[in-house]
């Protein structure tokens, strides 16, 4: 991914927390010379090692199984909050331009079956269930359900190499600037206050 010196998130911690937030992903392979995706959620754990891997699945039904065996690499998207940036909102009108936050992330599959496979569904339900007013556990599902669905999938770990994080945010922009687009941006959707939250952060008392 390109990204601008400025725009860089070198940060892991920090990276890491934006994965867990926002880990609806989009997970990318190459089949027959072409690049093929699939939208899935993907859980950052650690592995035995200690090292950072991110838990998923997808359908048997779907073409991207067979761009998935051990020792493959590939690439996991996680899109996060976006806006439009009017000329309006600077100081001085300049061309417009679109803040966002996204990070890439490229690792190496592992495959994974049998309880290794069913212990990581149950971590990925508990994780989501978390929070509900009257959470569900796999233990409570009908043991006919689980194995059918377990035969219907494709499991892996995606082995984390490599993090790439690009936190757009007006960065390149005076202080008076700065501070006008994210009071313009938490006047408008759930992804432009997203992205105003971020740059309050960053700015702290200061904004």
């Amino acid at each position: 991914m390109y990204i601008p010196r400025r725009f860089e998130e070198k940060d892991t911690e920090k990276i890491r927390e934006f994965v867990r937030e926002n880990s609806f992903a989009i997970l990318v392979t190459v089949k027959d010379g072409l690049p093929i995706g699939s939208h899935i959620p993907l859980v950052l754990e650690k592995d035995e090692q200690g090292r950072d891997v991110l838990m998923g699945h997808i359908s048997r039904g779907n073409e991207q199984k067979f761009t998935l065996a051990d020792g493959v690499r590939v690439l996991a998207v996680f899109p996060g909050p976006h806006a439009y940036i009017s000329p309006r909102w600077y100081t001085e009108l300049r061309v417009p331009t679109w803040n966002y936050i996204a990070v890439h992330v490229y690792g190496t599959i592992r495959i994974v079956e049998g309880e290794e496979l069913r212990a990581a569904l149950s971590r990925l339900m508990d994780t989501y269930e978390h929070g509900m007013p009257h959470p569900v556990t796999m233990s409570e599902l009908p043991e006919k359900s689980v194995s059918d669905d377990l035969r219907g999938i494709v499991g892996f770990a995606l082995l984390v190499e490599e993090w790439q994080a690009a936190y757009k945010l007006s960065q390149n922009r005076d202080p008076q600037s700065y501070a006008q687009v994210a009071v313009e941006l938490e006047k408008g959707d759930e992804q432009a206050r997203g992205v105003a939250e971020e740059m309050k952060k960053r700015a702290g008392d200061g904004l």
